[in-house]
């Protein structure tokens, strides 16, 4: 599968409440690999690759939080200047949407990698995959 699943957690914008997630996945030994956190007026959104999906799904909802599971694919660029246009620039000329992205980077690597949120995940693995982009598979990247 070239796509993995990121937890999205549904936070209200008030202090402490990032810290009970934070809390939560800690004593529960659950390794956040990626994250990005969006805010809105009342709301705000954690997205996170973390080593165990299951596990952060089921301990989320038994707190009360309210998560959700979104595909999204991780490709491999070049850490250097133009790397990421490279990336943007190939699904633009194929049509490809994104909806929002945010960077992963792997220990002892000379690639850093960028989490995309694309409607197509299957599509636009195949698209990066025809120019010679790496994706990395979803079991690959939760254990990075």
């Amino acid at each position: 599968m070239l796509f993995t699943k990121q937890v999205s957690v549904f936070l209200e914008n008030r202090k402490g409440r990032l810290a009970e997630v934070t809390k939560l996945l800690a004593d529960e030994k659950i390794n956040v690999r990626s994250l990005s956190m969006a805010d809105m007026a009342d709301l705000g959104v954690l997205r996170i690759i973390v080593d165990d999906r299951h596990r952060c799904m089921r301990a989320l909802r038994e707190k009360g939080f309210i998560a959700q599971e979104t595909d999204v694919i991780a490709a491999e660029i070049e850490d250097k200047p133009g790397g990421l246009h490279r990336v943007i620039e190939v699904l633009g000329r194929e049509n490809v949407n994104i909806e929002y992205m945010y960077t992963f980077f792997e220990k002892n690597s000379d690639k850093a990698i960028v989490v995309l949120r694309i409607n197509d995940c299957e599509g636009a693995a195949a698209v990066l995959q025809k120019h010679g982009i790496g994706v990395l598979p979803g079991d690959r990247i939760q254990q990075l």
